[in-house]
């Protein structure tokens, strides 16, 4: 295995998070791409794992003040994935080849002289499992709901991050469906569930109205204190994972039939 910095001959594998085989990543359009144009000048890092020059896992890292976090000096794992499915080059996982992208990024984040490093886990035994960063000598700094923000200090006078609450969320219209989308652009998924939830709006007229909030800007970001989600009519989606394009449809179609 080698560890290697993304290089523009892997870039379509990064934009689709390894899953290039995937018809469903046809959905996600090119957010992440723009994304990752954008972020590259930030400070944005992504590590590539290869195995006979196949990218079979990938970290990618911001500074804390591109992130959905509040902290000082540190940096914040976005995701760090290691490709799963059979499709596609098949199943790399339980290889070790997470573990070692992790502490390849720790020591680049350490070698740029910041303060420590922070990543965001699920509190169920799913995708990006608190309890695997656990493992690795992370500590729980915040959480909310299911969401457990962790980190590991690299040094004394290092402080805990914390999330980003919440700030306000989208209103309901009276006489119209609303759907608002707000994307960032980091994840494929959720740029999917926008490309799905904008083709469904449009395809009700005028008793539908899609609002999209691009939150790659941190300034709308932190207005909301919301990255990536879907709301109908004010009530948020649950988009994990992205639900299907004949699925968001039905939730529209539902909310038009009582107007």
């Amino acid at each position: 295995m080698e560890i290697i910095d993304l290089t523009e001959k892997y870039y379509q594998q990064y934009f689709c998070c390894l899953e290039d085989w995937s018809e469903d990543m046809k959905d996600a359009g090119d957010h992440k791409q723009r994304w990752f144009e954008q972020m590259k000048e930030k400070g944005l890092r992504v590590k590539i794992a290869l195995i006979d020059e196949k990218p079979c896992g990938m970290i990618q890292y911001v500074p804390v003040e591109h992130s959905v976090i509040e902290g000082e000096d540190l940096y914040f794992i976005n995701c760090i994935w290691v490709h799963g499915h059979k499709q596609g080059i098949g199943n790399f996982q339980k290889q070790g080849i997470g573990k070692a992208i992790l502490q390849a990024a720790e020591a680049d984040v350490m070698s740029l002289g910041k303060k420590g490093i922070a990543a965001w886990g699920l509190s169920l035994p799913i995708w990006m499992k608190a309890s695997w960063f656990k493992k690795r000598g992370y500590r729980k700094a915040d959480q909310t709901g299911m969401s457990v923000l962790l980190w590991k200090p690299f040094q004394k006078d290092a402080l805990p991050p914390r999330w980003i609450k919440e700030k306000k969320k989208p209103e309901k219209t009276d006489g119209i469906v609303t759907v608002t989308s707000f994307v960032n652009g980091w994840c494929p998924a959720q740029n999917i569930v926008h490309e799905r939830a904008k083709r469904a709006s449009l395809e009700f007229g005028e008793s539908v109205k899609f609002q999209e909030i691009h939150t790659s800007d941190r300034s709308v970001f932190l207005e909301w204190g919301i990255s990536d989600a879907l709301f109908i009519d004010g009530k948020m989606v649950r988009t994990g994972p992205p639900p299907s394009l004949e699925a968001i449809r039905k939730f529209v179609r539902k909310k038009v039939k009582t107007l």
